[in-house]
């Protein structure tokens, strides 16, 4: 999100240098900066003790292709309390073990990901009203089943690269 009023008084914003930033929206009835503002989220790679790698299907995001756990960061919540909410709600599994990957910025939609190995128990999924299908996928098929580039495919790329 760009500001182009003031969230806390109203005014209209000037464009301000700050230090090495550059120009910066700045308020000058409140005196403050206003960096933009991206969404933080989590996405994750959920492997089983088999090697296995549970693939979503999501209608709303796509019709052809796979994704992984994904989910918005609420208020107070760290990361890793947002993967393991996610994958429970998700797919009813719980997660035995978390690995932080790396972060991925997604400019389209001004989020930043935050992407995760989880390791789980293999277990049939108990899927939320927001997934329309799951299964294991033997991490020889994985990369074909999601969107080639896309934020799920780079993370379970270097998830296969890193040794499931």
């Amino acid at each position: 999100m760009h500001f182009t009023y003031c969230p806390h008084c109203g005014e209209h914003l000037i464009e301000k240098e700050i230090g090495d930033e550059g120009m910066i929206p700045f308020c000058e009835s409140c005196s403050i900066p206003l960096w933009d503002i991206f969404t933080t989220c989590i996405i994750a790679a959920v492997v089983n003790e088999y090697g296995e790698i549970a693939l979503l299907r999501q209608n709303y995001v796509s019709a052809t292709k796979y994704v992984c756990v994904a989910g918005v960061m609420k208020t107070g919540e760290s990361a890793e309390d947002t993967v393991i909410r996610e994958i429970s709600e998700e797919t009813g599994l719980q997660v035995e073990d978390l690995h932080y990957i790396r972060s991925y910025p997604y400019d389209k939609k001004e989020m930043l990901m935050l992407g995760y190995k989880a390791i789980v128990k293999k277990k049939e999924f108990m899927l939320s009203k927001e997934v329309d299908s799951a299964e294991w996928v033997n991490p020889d098929n994985a990369l074909r089943l999601l969107r080639e580039g896309s934020i799920a495919w780079q993370l379970v790329r270097e998830v296969l690269a890193a040794g499931s």
